[in-house]
């Protein structure tokens, strides 16, 4: 079994979508995980062009967000923030509807947002920066000993020359093996190309499956993975996104092997 996934659409649209993309998305995490997370943005303030789409803003998404929340009350929501105020308004708004803040790897040295996050009340995932090596977590979680809930570290690829990420395995592992924190591994957007159309990032989703299984053979547990039903017309993130009517299938095999990959580190020790 999967512990936990971190599944949804880059960005919000509407109720009716969100609605619809948690249904689909339940019925094919339930049986996989021991827990998921719906994830949806209200800013993608981290865009390629000014000229994009970056979200509906955050009190229309976290009010709509609300509403799928009292449809569905097991419903636990993932969202990222950028400054210390959209903490802080969650805070005294929202504090009911995100159950996760969300730091982008763009800001993961951002020692006041990544603290602020911590210190109110919420379970905190920071993606490490394209830019940083595996031991540069050290720095990221020194920043995180006054946190009141769990700190999650997500790996989302390193930048490899121009338009291209990829994945350390080892880098992975040094991760895994070296701190005290959950390890989220961000498939999705490890086969991104930012800015890699110009005016928007490319990406490979071919890739999405084989990778995750590759992470969950060598151990991994936790999974983040950007899904949409129309991905090819979505409002960010398109190339790097499952399309939904694919998850299900992805997630049973991936399931399969973290199933086979715990038995069998059980077994050798």
């Amino acid at each position: 079994m999967i512990d936990t996934l971190i599944l949804g659409p880059c960005q919000h649209e509407n109720i009716k979508h969100a609605t619809f993309m948690y249904e689909k998305i339940k019925l094919a995490a339930e049986s996989s995980c021991k827990e998921f997370y719906y994830k949806s943005s209200f800013d993608k303030a981290n865009r390629t062009s000014g000229n994009t789409m970056r979200g509906k803003g955050l009190d229309v998404t976290l009010s709509e967000l609300r509403e799928l929340k009292e449809t569905y009350p097991e419903c636990k929501i993932l969202t990222d923030i950028h400054d210390v105020n959209q903490v802080e308004t969650i805070r005294d708004k929202y504090f009911d509807v995100v159950d996760v803040l969300q730091v982008p790897a763009f800001l993961s040295r951002q020692t006041d947002l990544i603290q602020s996050c911590c210190e109110n009340g919420f379970i905190v995932n920071i993606k490490k920066g394209q830019f940083m090596a595996p031991w540069d977590v050290k720095g990221i979680l020194s920043k995180t000993q006054d946190a009141s809930k769990e700190v999650w570290i997500t790996e989302r690829g390193t930048s490899f020359g121009y338009n291209t990420l990829v994945n350390d395995f080892t880098g992975m592992q040094y991760i895994m093996d070296n701190y005290d924190c959950k390890f989220v591994y961000d498939v999705t957007h490890s086969v991104q190309k930012p800015g890699g159309l110009g005016t928007s990032s490319g990406g490979n989703r071919e890739y999405i499956p084989r990778l995750a299984y590759a992470a969950a053979a060598m151990g991994v547990n936790n999974f983040f993975l950007e899904t949409h039903d129309n991905p090819d017309n979505a409002p960010s993130d398109g190339p790097n996104m499952i399309p939904i009517e694919k998850l299900s299938d992805v997630l049973y095999k991936l399931r399969v092997i973290t199933d086979m990959s715990n038995m069998g580190m059980k077994n050798s020790d």
